[in-house]
């Protein structure tokens, strides 16, 4: 529930910064009141892919000063060695170039995969996933994520949610111009609910790759690995994470009454397409 509310309010807090935004240079007159709608459409795409690009090029950074994780640069142990080894391999297997491999303590067995380019990317782990984990389940986790990389999901969903922001920003705004009073509230409450739809688009959009991330990781290590990983997820699903929501790529659990905003398929639903595949 507090992951789904959290990526809602993060997608409505863009979205809300960039009208803001647009508002003030109107007020000043860097934006003319009564611009074409083609020029209004540049300007809200400027700002509609402006924060998505900017967040997806700072990913990796923020995402190693987030989880405080530790870049694996010279492997000092056998499992440092051992999770190198494994994403060269599945790294080489995908067809892309070797990813950074990182390790962040947290007790909650989880990783994620970011970065803007699909052959400068990030993969990381947590301490607890290395504890909870078998090695074969490890290594269809790390699998996931390697297939998240090389599928070029995060480049694809920053340019949905460009895309999005555009739409919401430029619509709003047309709607708005409408009416004479009252013509910024409106604005307001108008991005707030293509908002909402917008993000329950991203949110379709997330769980469709989990799946294609899911059969990458089967693909690359086994079935069977794959499955056995995710129902180890649920069986723990109900303790909380402490991984921040917009990383948490592989445990995210997305059941209940949100279903809509949820950023990851079911579990049950996620192992029943492995097992169906043999």
């Amino acid at each position: 529930m507090l992951r789904i509310v959290l990526f809602l309010a993060t997608n409505l807090a863009v979205l809300i910064m960039a009208g803001v935004a647009m508002t003030v240079l109107t007020a000043l007159g860097v934006i003319p009141p009564d611009a074409p709608y083609v020029s209004m459409l540049v300007w809200c795409a400027l700002f509609g892919f402006g924060g998505s690009i900017l967040s997806l090029a700072m990913s990796k950074k923020i995402a190693k000063v987030s989880t405080r994780a530790h870049v694996i640069e010279s492997p000092s142990n056998g499992v440092e060695r051992w999770l190198v080894r494994t994403v060269e391999r599945q790294a080489q297997d995908a067809g892309i170039g070797m990813p950074e491999v990182a390790i962040f303590d947290s007790p909650d067995p989880n990783a994620f995969a970011t970065g803007m380019f699909r052959n400068n990317a990030l993969v990381a782990v947590s301490t607890g996933l290395l504890r909870l984990m078998s090695k074969a389940e490890a290594e269809a986790v790390l699998g996931h994520e390697v297939s998240h990389v090389a599928n070029g999901d995060m480049v694809t969903l920053t340019l949905i949610q460009g895309v999005l922001n555009t739409f919401v920003l430029f619509v709003s705004r047309i709607i708005a111009s409408q009416f004479d009073r009252g013509r910024f509230m409106i604005y307001m409450a108008l991005q707030m609910a293509f908002g909402v739809l917008a993000s329950m688009i991203v949110a379709w959009f997330s769980r469709r790759r989990e799946f294609r991330a899911d059969a990458g990781g089967a693909e690359l290590e086994s079935s069977a690995a794959m499955a056995s990983a995710l129902n180890r997820l649920r069986t723990m699903r109900d303790a909380p994470s402490q991984l921040p929501d917009n990383l948490s790529a592989f445990g995210i659990r997305g059941e209940g009454m949100l279903k809509l905003m949820a950023t990851h398929p079911p579990l049950e639903e996620r192992i029943a397409r492995l097992q169906a595949r043999g």
